[in-house]
């Protein structure tokens, strides 16, 4: 009997831009910088597997987005503020990043690329918005998600550990691996006929 061929694997690299990145900001991700190592050797290991995203505003909000702009109205601007820009480490990413109104990024550009049996590796910012959207709304299309720890920052440590732990919650479906496990799932990938 030989040994079941290991799945498919598509690294999804949420929203490493500068709104996040920036101390500056509003919406900085006080982790952010911490995560980028781990991101650099998970990018290494899935090429050319591999989506990055970008958050941008709508050009005109509808319904409840209104509200959510009125409380941030400086995220309010083109797709093409440099706010919006993958930080400069990833910048040569810029022309093929999904670009998305919405905190998930189950959307079209990133469903298209993904076959059932497809297992979605998420990193970036933030654990407990983007990164748990993305992850709960890839289950419920059957999708398995894996949720790299060490690749992920959240608004602060205790919601970065809430969110994971609360996203454990959907195992199988959705669970939460260290590095090393999301590094050997690519090279199992990488291995496979």
């Amino acid at each position: 009997m030989s040994a079941a061929a290991p799945p498919r694997a598509l690294l999804v690299v949420i929203d490493l831009q500068e709104i996040f990145a920036n101390p500056q900001s509003e919406w900085y991700s006080p982790g952010f910088s911490s995560i980028l190592d781990p991101v650099d050797a998970l990018v290494a290991a899935y090429a050319p597997h591999v989506v990055f995203t970008r958050f941008v505003a709508p050009l005109a909000p509808l319904d409840a987005w209104r509200a959510y702009y009125e409380r941030y109205p400086f995220a309010l601007v083109a797709p093409e503020d440099p706010a919006y820009a993958l930080i400069e480490r990833y910048g040569a990413h810029r022309s093929e990043s999904l670009e998305t109104t919405t905190f998930s990024k189950w959307v079209p550009g990133l469903i298209e690329r993904c076959a059932p049996e497809t297992t979605l590796v998420l990193a970036g910012v933030t654990t407990d918005c983007c990164v748990l959207a993305t992850a709960l709304q890839a289950a419920d299309a059957g999708r398995a998600v894996r949720v790299v720890r060490e690749a992920c920052a959240g608004v602060n440590d205790e919601s970065h550990a809430q969110a994971l732990a609360l996203m454990q919650l959907f195992s199988p479906l959705v669970e939460a691996v260290d590095l090393d496990a999301a590094l050997e799932l690519a090279a199992r990938r990488a291995s496979a006929p």
